[in-house]
């Protein structure tokens, strides 16, 4: 909350890949810094084989379903963890699962925290080689069949009265016209929002993706990516403003 108040941010949401437990503490330090704060998810899913992450926004922290949801994801998270763990072991990297859990603490387990311990180990430079090697897209330790349909995940935010949005649809390195599909269904399932900015990236992505957004109907949002101080490209408040094309997400709750 410290760093987005120096860098200027007025507004943010935490978007915790399937998990809630930092929002009230985040949001008792927003509240002191006299930032807006609302709240925010970035639940994993599956598409067409593909991993997605479908972001809720401005929901109901209670709601059964959504709590419902967090548990599943979590026990999901801990059966991947325990698949890369041995997927690394095959490649001689032992014990890698306790000593992700250290890294991860009381957090969700994920694939950074494995990235991170092979840097502390040596094996690579830092955690985006690791990413590269060991855990990314193709890569042994990429996980992804025990996420849940991305129809599903929409279906959980808006039974929290939150807003879903696509994350990222960039990332996904799909083509044309299967990211149509992708939004398509997406859209059917309840979806309202997509990210068109997503840390720093070309103006012709962020004019691609705004032209998606307005052929499928969909608000818009913008966030940093921010995941790690040392990433200097997704530091808090560090990107291009939004379209004047784009209607914000913001103005579903404004």
């Amino acid at each position: 909350m410290s760093r987005a108040k120096e860098n200027g941010v007025t507004t943010l949401a935490i978007t915790d890949h399937d998990s809630i437990s930092g929002l009230a503490e985040a949001r008792v330090a927003a509240a002191a810094l006299d930032m807006q704060f609302i709240n925010g998810i970035e639940l994993s899913c599956l598409w067409d084989g593909v991993g997605v992450h479908v972001v809720g926004l401005n929901f109901d922290t209670g709601s059964d379903v959504l709590l419902a949801a967090i548990e599943e994801q979590g026990q999901a998270r801990v059966a991947r963890a325990a698949m890369i763990a041995e997927r690394l072991a095959r490649l001689g990297i032992a014990d890698a699962l306790a000593g992700a859990q250290e890294i991860a603490g009381i957090g969700a387990i994920g694939r950074p925290h494995f990235a991170q311990l092979l840097v502390n180990r040596g094996l690579v430079p830092n955690t985006s080689a690791a990413f590269k090697r060991y855990l990314g897209a193709g890569k042994p330790g990429d996980v992804k069949q025990l996420w849940p349909p991305v129809a599903r995940a929409v279906e959980w935010i808006n039974a929290a009265g939150g807003v879903a949005v696509l994350a990222h649809p960039e990332k996904y390195k799909m083509t044309r016209s299967k990211l149509r599909r992708l939004l398509t269904e997406f859209r059917a399932a309840g979806g309202q929002a997509m990210e068109v900015v997503s840390g720093r990236q070309a103006p012709d992505v962020t004019r691609s993706m705004a032209q998606l957004a307005a052929e499928f109907g969909l608000y818009a949002s913008c966030g940093s990516d921010f995941h790690d101080p040392a990433q200097a490209w997704q530091d808090l408040g560090r990107f291009e403003p939004l379209p004047a094309s784009c209607e914000p997400v913001w103005t579903c709750w404004a």
